[in-house]
C-alpha cells in the first residue's frame, strides 16, 4: 500500500544526491536504499543526481567509487542527472529571487566586516550595511566589478517562524530571526549547495526528500528558498544517523575503510545481506523480522517504521564488521541457489590463487556454505579441494584423542588404503559402508576410524562431511593423501623411538 501521507494524485519522485568527495559511505548507501524502497513500495520514481558542484573537493575517484558501490547493490534508478551540467539553471533561479527583492548583494567579506548582527548565542546572522544597501548603489558597485556574494534576505523582526512537518521527527520549527542570511551565489558566481539542491529538486519535481538527519537544520533554509522560487516544497523525512559504538557519527576521516561500502563487498558480503543489514539500522518492520530478501523489504517499507534514535554499528579493530551483519550474510548465503552461490564464490577463490573449475566448485559449494558467513572465508574453507598438495600439518593431528594410539592410527590408514582402493563405486553410500565395515573389523568406533582419514585427506580436523568430501576429491587424490599421511605418521613414530 502507498504511504498515507503521499498525495494520491502525485506519483512519488525521490532522489539520491551524493557529493563525490570520498568513497561511498555506508550511511549514504542506506539513504539510497531507503529512497529506493520508498519509490518501489509506492510505485514511484527514484532519481540519481550527482551533486558535484564542490569543485575543490570533488574527485573522479570518488565519482567512480559511488557508482561502483551502487552498482554492487544492484538497485537500479530511473533517471540520472549531473548537477554541474545545470549551473545556468541555478544562477537564473538565484537572480530571479534577487529580482523579487528576496536576496541582496553582499560586498563584505563573510563574517569579517564591522557591524555584523548576531543572535543571542553569538552566531553570525547578517551584515546590516549590506542588507540595507540600496539597489542603485548595489548595481553600481557590481557594475564596477566589485566582487560580492548573493545572500537570501531572511525575514526578520516580524516574528516569522519557519516550520515543516518531518516524516520521521514530526513538527519542526525555527524562528526566522535565528537563521543567517545564507549565500545563494558565492563571490566567484558559483551557486551554493543550498541553492543548487533546491532548484534541482523543484525542477525535477521531487515530491519527497529522504535524507540524513544531519541535513535537518538545512531544511529551514530550503523552505525559504522554495518560497523564493515560488514553488511548494517537497515533503521532508530525515533519517537517524549511523554512529560508532562510542556514539560518534560514522566518519570516513575517523573510522576509515570500515565505513566504505566496497569494504563490505571485498570481504565477501552479498548485496542482499548488506541491504538487509542497513535497513535494520534505523528502521523496523514492527514484526521482529530480521532476515528479509529485497522483495520483502519493498513490500514492508514505510517511513512510519523509521526510528528517531541514532543507530549503532558495532565494530572494533578486532572485528571490523557488525556481528549482526555477518550473521545475516551467512543466512543470505545459505538461501542462495547452489549455482548462484558457486558463481559468486568463484572470484574469491581465484583471487586467492586457486584454479577452481566451475564444475568442481559447483560440487564443493554445498559442502562449505554452512561453514562460511562471508564469501571471503571460502578459500580457507575449501582450499584442500583445489590444491595439489596440502599445507603442512602436525602428524599428531592424525591420532584421535580417544580410542587409538599412533600404532592403531597407522593401521587405520593402511586399512583405509586397501579398502578404498577396492571400492567399486566412488560415492557417499559406498564409501561410508566400506569405512564402517573396516572400523568394525578393527574393533573401532566410527570416530577413531574417521578422524585419521579426515585429517589425511583434508589436512585438518574441522572439515565438511567426510564422505561427501571424499566423493568430490576423487579416489586418486584420497589414496595419494592417505599414503602421505602414513609416511608422516611413520616418521613421527621413528622420532619418538
Amino acid at each position: 500500500m502507498p504511504e498515507e501521507n503521499a498525495s494520491p494524485a502525485t506519483t512519488p519522485r525521490v532522489r539520491f544526491a551524493p557529493s563525490p568527495t570520498g568513497f561511498l559511505h555506508v550511511g549514504s548507501a542506506r539513504t539510497f536504499i531507503f529512497n529506493w524502497l520508498y519509490a518501489r513500495h509506492n510505485h514511484g520514481t527514484i532519481i540519481f543526481r550527482l551533486d558535484d558542484t564542490d569543485v575543490e573537493r570533488n574527485t573522479e575517484a570518488s565519482v567512480q567509487s559511488i557508482f561502483e558501490g551502487l552498482r554492487w547493490l544492484g538497485l537500479n534508478w530511473d533517471e540520472e542527472y549531473k548537477q554541474s551540467e545545470r549551473l545556468d539553471l541555478h544562477r537564473r533561479a538565484a537572480w530571479a529571487i534577487f529580482d523579487k527583492g528576496l536576496a541582496y548583494r553582499d560586498f563584505a567579506p563573510a563574517h569579517a566586516a564591522e557591524g555584523e548582527a548576531s543572535s543571542a548565542q553569538g552566531a553570525w546572522l547578517f551584515n546590516p550595511g549590506m542588507r540595507e544597501l540600496g539597489r542603485e548603489e548595489s548595481d553600481r558597485r557590481a557594475a564596477a566589478g566589485e566582487p560580492f556574494a548573493l545572500r537570501y534576505r531572511v525575514p526578520r523582526g516580524d516574528g516569522r517562524v519557519v516550520q515543516f512537518d518531518d516524516g520521521v521527527y514530526g513538527a519542526m520549527s525555527k524562528a526566522a530571526d535565528e537563521i543567517e542570511d545564507f549565500a545563494l551565489l558565492r563571490s566567484d558566481g558559483n551557486p551554493t549547495y543550498h541553492l543548487s539542491s533546491c532548484v534541482d529538486d523543484g525542477d525535477l519535481r521531487i515530491t519527497q526528500i529522504i535524507r540524513g538527519q544531519d541535513h535537518l537544520t538545512n531544511t529551514f533554509k530550503h523552505i525559504l528558498i522554495f518560497e523564493g522560487l515560488g514553488a511548494a516544497p517537497p515533503q521532508f523525512a530525515h533519517l537517524p544517523l549511523l554512529v560508532a559504538p562510542d556514539g560518534a557519527k560514522l566518519s570516513k576521516r575517523k573510522h576509515g575503510a570500515v565505513v566504505s561500502v566496497t569494504t563490505y563487498r571485498d570481504a565477501g558480503f552479498v548485496p542482499e545481506a548488506f541491504i538487509n543489514f542497513l535497513c535494520l539500522l534505523g528502521w523496523s518492520p514492527k514484526n521482529d523480522l530480521e532476515f528479509m530478501p529485497v522483495a520483502q523489504l519493498v513490500q514492508l517499507f514505510t517511513l512510519e517504521g523509521v526510528n528517531r534514535s541514532n543507530a549503532v554499528v558495532n565494530f572494533s579493530e578486532e572485528t571490523p564488521f557488525d556481528p549482526k551483519a555477518v550473521h545475516l550474510n551467512g543466512e543470505h548465503l545459505r538461501a542462495l541457489e547452489v549455482d548462484d552461490l558457486s558463481a559468486r564464490l568463484q572470484p574469491f577463490l581465484e583471487r586467492a590463487g586457486m584454479q577452481a573449475a566451475p564444475e568442481k566448485l559447483r560440487e564443493v559449494t554445498p559442502l562449505i556454505r554452512e561453514r562460511i558467513k562471508l564469501m571471503g572465508e571460502a578459500p580457507a574453507a575449501a582450499d584442500f579441494f583445489f590444491v595439489q598438495e596440502l599445507a603442512p600439518y602436525d602428524a599428531a593431528e592424525l591420532i584421535p584423542p580417544k580410542g587409538a594410539d599412533a600404532a592403531m592410527t597407522l593401521r587405520v590408514l593402511k586399512t583405509a588404503q586397501e579398502v578404498l582402493a577396492g571400492v567399486a563405486e566412488w560415492n557417499h553410500g559406498s564409501l561410508e559402508h566400506a569405512m564402517r565395515d573396516a572400523a568394525a573389523g578393527l574393533g573401532l568406533k566410527a570416530g577413531p576410524m574417521f578422524q585419521p582419514i579426515r585429517v589425511a585427506v583434508c589436512g585438518r580436523k574441522n572439515a565438511p562431511p567426510l564422505f561427501e568430501t571424499m566423493t568430490v576429491l576423487g579416489r586418486d587424490v584420497c589414496l595419494e593423501r592417505i599414503g602421505r599421511a602414513e609416511a608422516k605418521l611413520g616418521a613421527l613414530g621413528s622420532q619418538s623411538a
